[in-house]
């Protein structure tokens, strides 16, 4: 037993990095702010749908839930895309302006219990579309 922690332990010493490799670069860095920040708007969201969101018109239930389902999905997107695309900005750019085009039509269009302020979750959508298209290489 003390022979397998000795080894463990010389193994894990070895694979020790240093603060500076491990730090992101500049271009992912703001990206993980942004989804960091759109994250937690999408748990706040996701709770007052969960427990304060009652509007008198059901089918207004389903567009906030897409709202939720979409910001919480792009949102580890935001962080995530622009570590494997070879644009990043563009990237995090597309998925930042799509998540909130289309998610935030959706949600004021559910709180407001009006369709018509749904009208850019289209635009929005072609966004995300983009995004994952630019993580083709």
């Amino acid at each position: 037993l003390l022979e397998s922690t000795a080894i463990l332990g010389r193994r894990s010493a070895s694979m020790v990095l240093t603060d500076e490799a491990m730090a992101p670069s500049p271009a992912i860095a703001v990206w993980r702010r942004i989804a960091g920040a759109s994250g937690a708007a999408a748990v706040i969201a996701a709770a007052y749908g969960a427990h304060g969101f009652k509007p008198q018109d059901a089918s207004f239930v389903r567009s906030f839930e897409n709202a939720k389902s979409m910001h919480l999905l792009h949102s580890v997107m935001i962080v995530l895309g622009p570590i494997a695309a070879k644009w990043p900005h563009a990237t995090g750019a597309l998925f930042t302006a799509g998540t909130a085009l289309f998610s935030g039509s959706c949600y004021l269009a559910a709180l407001k219990e009006d369709k018509r302020l749904g009208r850019l979750a289209p635009y929005g959508g072609m966004a995300l579309i983009a995004a994952w298209l630019s993580l083709l290489p």
